[in-house]
Order: structure tokens, then sequence, then C-alpha cells
């Protein structure tokens, strides 16, 4: 009787360890596609992004907000996306902000917002 549980248990795992061998690369490729699927959404959200700023979408309505330079518009989502990463890291160089200058509040204007 105990060979019989140890021959089902050693097959049991060699089918448990093949079928892990099947699934690898196909979660390997599913992940690849979900990234690829999120840069795509990033890309196509940032192209929107800047059409919609700049004003040129023709024939869509518009906000009724002035139109930005697109250098303008790349400049502020660069400064988000690194106060994100450094949000996200947990890093001291984001803290630091506050307690640099803790009077002052943090400005993300840059200096062609004087002009407009």
């Amino acid at each position: 009787m105990d060979s019989i549980v140890d021959s089902l248990n050693n097959a049991y795992q060699e089918f448990v360890a093949a079928a892990a061998n099947v699934l690898k690369p196909k979660r390997v490729a599913c992940d690849q596609a979900e990234e690829f699927v999120e840069s795509v959404k990033q890309r196509i959200g940032s192209e929107c992004l800047v059409d919609e700023a700049t004003g040129s979408m023709t024939g869509k309505s518009t906000t009724g907000l002035p139109p930005i330079s697109a250098v303008r518009l790349e400049q502020m989502s660069k400064a988000v996306r690194w106060l994100v990463i450094e949000l996200q890291q947990g890093s001291g160089a984001a803290s630091g902000f506050g307690h640099a200058h803790p009077s002052a509040p943090f400005d993300a204007r840059f200096s062609e917002d004087a002009t407009q």
C-alpha cells in the first residue's frame, strides 16, 4: 500500500512540475503583454493631453483653457513623474522639499508662467 501511495505522490509531483514548466512561459508572455498595453495607454494618454493642452485638436470642442506650449507641458509631466517616483521609492529627497523651507509652499511654476 505504501508503494502505491509513494508512486501516486511521485506522479503527482511530476505532474505539478510539468504544469509549472508549461505555465511559466505563458506567465512571462502575459506580463510582457501587460507592460506593453500599459505603455501604449500612457502614450495615448500623453498624446491626448498634449493635443488638448496645445489646442492642436481640430474640429473638437475646447475646454476654454488657453493652450500651453508642448515644451512646457513636457516639463510639467517630467516634474510630476519625478515626484511620483520619489514618493513611490519613499526617498528622503521628496520629503526634503517640505523641510528645507517649511514656511514656503512648493511652487511648480516655470519661468515662462510669468508671461502667461
